[in-house]
C-alpha cells in the first residue's frame, strides 16, 4: 500500500468517525457545540495503529 492509500484510509477513519459520534450526539440532544466536541473526540480516540497494522499487512 502506497503512503497516499494509507493517508487516504486514515482520512476516511477519521471522517467516519466524526460523523457518526456527530449523529449520535444530535440523537442525545446535545447542542451544535456538544456534537462538535464529540466529534473531535472520536477522531482523538480513533486507533490508528489497527490501520498501520492493517496497511503493513498488505504490503
Amino acid at each position: 500500500m502506497s503512503s497516499s492509500e494509507f493517508a487516504e484510509q486514515v482520512r476516511r477513519a477519521c471522517l467516519q468517525a466524526a460523523l457518526t459520534a456527530y449523529e449520535e450526539a444530535g440523537l442525545l440532544g446535545l447542542c451544535q457545540q456538544g456534537r462538535f466536541e464529540l466529534a473531535m473526540d472520536a477522531i482523538r480516540a480513533l486507533d490508528l495503529s489497527r490501520l498501520a497494522d492493517q496497511a503493513g499487512e498488505q504490503e
